[in-house]
């Protein structure tokens, strides 16, 4: 089972691929640390799973999950998440990984995580009942006024992240003039005035850790 680590802290991405080499039946193909990177390296790597971290940089995990499973829908995703929000891993599940696991938790778990989904299976941490939770998105506290296009919540995570228009579009690839009008969408769909107020929606719609 060819399996891509996606996790931006070095260390734990470490320990995590020294784990995985130790067992048998999996082979680590490479690590990602930006939420940009993951697509390109499924079509370079063709990973039958990816481990998820969901708090990373460039593209939120929700959105990186989507993204991967409308290009390969048999792809299997387990999530590897610092948030013990029940919210959060029925985001995941909803956007179709197939289980979560706790950074937290004992490393047995991560590989109970990972023999259930490498079998087909849907795995939820035992710390949440070890049940899978309603596919159904938890509803947010701040609703969306209008639906944020997957390309939009990108930059808007970007805006938040301090990045300019010039470093999201080479980010991106795509041309400063597209950025713009992507900024300007998100600033009249969100009624926002600044990149303040586009970061305080970011981090209320949970694409950055409050």
């Amino acid at each position: 089972m060819r399996v891509l680590i996606v996790e931006d802290h070095g260390l734990l991405a470490d320990g995590v691929r020294f784990l995985l080499e130790r067992q048998a039946r999996f082979q680590v193909t490479g690590v990602v640390a930006d939420g940009c990177q993951v697509y390109q390296a499924c079509l370079r790597l063709t990973p039958d799973l990816v481990l998820l971290d969901l708090s990373l940089p460039g593209m939120d995990g929700i959105d990186v999950i989507r993204q991967l499973r409308r290009r390969w829908p048999a792809l299997r995703i387990l999530v590897f998440s610092a948030s013990a929000g029940e919210h959060r891993c029925r985001e995941a599940l909803a956007a179709g990984a197939m289980g979560y696991v706790f950074k937290r938790s004992h490393r047995q778990v991560l590989l109970d995580g990972l023999a259930q989904v490498a079998a087909g299976r849907r795995y939820v941490d035992p710390a949440l009942g070890g049940e899978p939770l309603s596919w159904r998105p938890a509803q947010e506290c701040n609703e969306l006024p209008a639906r944020l296009t997957l390309r939009e919540r990108q930059v808007l995570k970007l805006i938040a992240e301090g990045r300019r228009n010039r470093e999201i579009a080479e980010q991106l690839s795509v041309s400063i003039k597209t950025v713009e009008t992507h900024r300007f969408n998100l600033m009249r769909k969100l009624d926002a005035h600044n990149a303040a107020e586009l970061s305080t929606w970011a981090r209320r719609i949970g694409l950055l850790e409050c």
